[in-house]
């Protein structure tokens, strides 16, 4: 499984890790090695020091040179001596042609300090004759690393908090830049502008965060269009009731005033049934466009379904004549009886509405493509060719249709394909060369393994 933000806060924190470690390692050691050497101005006062004593010990003024070693002493609270090396061989043995130059006592006021060494050094500058020496124990003001304490703690403590802090801040930002853009557009999306989208806005990253904005947008987008949805139900259905309840109010105010009761009793019945069966329509829409809900799977028989349709609706239309052909047997599984049932009645019924009295509505059933092909073709004036994928729109008719079929609301094809659609099939509609409409209904034979 690809994990890109990972690799991203990987990176920052392997990298960061390892150049503190050698900016630490680095600084230490040249900070060290620096602060290990007697600083230049100590050095030159030192051999001062040397040549002050070399210039009175060779004017022969012993007292002079020893009061001059006593107040250097008693000023830099120090030791210091002028003394003679002699260095004799012994068993045989001889001196190189470095001691024959010249022998040291102490430390040259150039080399290296050792900082770690509790005692001062005694350093050591030796007179031109090579043999005599100015002793003095370097003062403690002299000594290199003074501020060696502080080094290390800057080193070891604030340096290290240092660039964590800048490792948090990059992190930090890596991760509450997208974070940030999601939680402004979720308070955008609760305050009501749904179209709000994140994953534009990050740019082209490519990470675990980018497929969270990417999730956020698919959910904001099902969830505006489901929230437009039940606005325009709403509107709609608010419209398509206001006319039969307007007649139903009218009716009403004749029966309360005794004017022809017989007549509008039988109106207002009418006007109820219509409104029942306008709302029970728009929440059973409603359901199926906004739940998605997992109908019942059943195993069923296409052909024993049309056969009770069709039944039903050569009862209802007992004028029009229904004709077609369809297998002995078509069975199906995974499916639901009552979904397909109301889908197809509801597109027989349609065809039937359109088709002028005495014609003929032809009903086929046949294999295609992994499942059932059912065409519905009617005799009727057809549909604009504009118009073919908006009559599966709620509340949707055209001229026609208002004109031909004025108590109608629109929502028998849109319920079909609701619930076709909730089988896992689908529903489309063509004008045949004729002029009449032909709506086809295809059903998988089975929804296993289907999305």
């Amino acid at each position: 499984m690809s994990r890109p933000l990972f690799w991203k806060l990987c990176g920052p924190l392997a990298l960061g890790t390892l150049a503190l470690v050698w900016v630490v390692t680095f600084l230490g050691a040249e900070t060290e090695q620096k602060m290990s050497f007697i600083a230049e101005h100590h050095q030159q006062t030192l051999k001062q020091w040397g040549e002050t004593a070399e210039r009175l010990y060779r004017a022969g003024d012993e007292q002079a040179l020893s009061a001059w070693l006593e107040e250097l002493q008693a000023r830099e609270d120090t030791w210091a001596a002028v003394v003679h090396s002699d260095v004799q061989p012994l068993g045989g043995s001889t001196l190189s042609a470095q001691f024959q130059e010249g022998f040291r006592l102490g430390r040259n006021v150039e080399w290296k300090i050792h900082l770690y060494f509790p005692e001062n050094p005694i350093m050591d500058l030796t007179f031109s004759d090579g043999h005599t020496h100015f002793l003095v124990t370097l003062p403690q003001r002299m000594r290199p690393g003074q501020y060696l304490p502080q080094a290390s703690l800057f080193l070891k403590i604030a340096l290290p908090l240092g660039v964590l802090i800048l490792l948090t801040l990059v992190i930090y930002r890596l991760l509450m830049g997208p974070l940030r853009q999601l939680e402004l557009a979720t308070r955008q999306f609760s305050e009501g502008n749904l179209g709000v989208r994140v994953r534009g806005l990050l740019g082209n990253r490519n990470d675990e965060l980018t497929a969270l904005a990417e999730t956020f947008d698919k959910m904001a987008e099902r969830t505006g269009e489901r929230i437009l949805t039940q606005r325009r139900l709403i509107a709609d259905l608010s419209h398509e009731l206001r006319t039969p309840l307007t007649r139903l109010d009218m009716a009403v105010s004749c029966v309360e005033e005794g004017i022809d009761t017989q007549h509008f009793l039988p109106r207002i019945r009418r006007e109820c049934r219509l409104m029942r069966g306008l709302v029970e329509d728009t929440l059973t829409l409603a359901w199926l466009e906004n739940e998605n809900p997992s109908l019942d799977q059943e195993c069923l028989d296409l052909t024993d379904l049309l056969d009770s349709v069709i039944e039903d609706v050569r009862y209802e239309y007992p004028d029009h004549s229904l004709s077609g052909e369809w297998p002995a047997q078509a069975e199906i599984s995974g499916s639901s009886h009552r979904a397909l049932a109301q889908a197809v009645e509801n597109v027989i019924r349609n065809a039937c509405h359109y088709t002028p009295v005495g014609g003929n509505v032809r009903v086929c059933l046949h294999t295609h493509e992994e499942g059932y092909l059912l065409n519905v073709d009617d005799e009727g004036p057809g549909v604009p060719a504009d118009q073919l994928e908006l009559i599966f729109t709620p509340f949707f008719r055209t001229a026609k249709a208002r004109d031909d079929r004025p108590g109608g609301y629109g929502l028998g094809l849109a319920l079909a394909r609701r619930q076709v659609e909730a089988t896992g099939g689908w529903i489309r509609a063509a004008n045949l060369s004729s002029g009449s409409l032909r709506i086809s209904l295809w059903f998988p034979i089975s929804r296993a393994g289907r999305t």
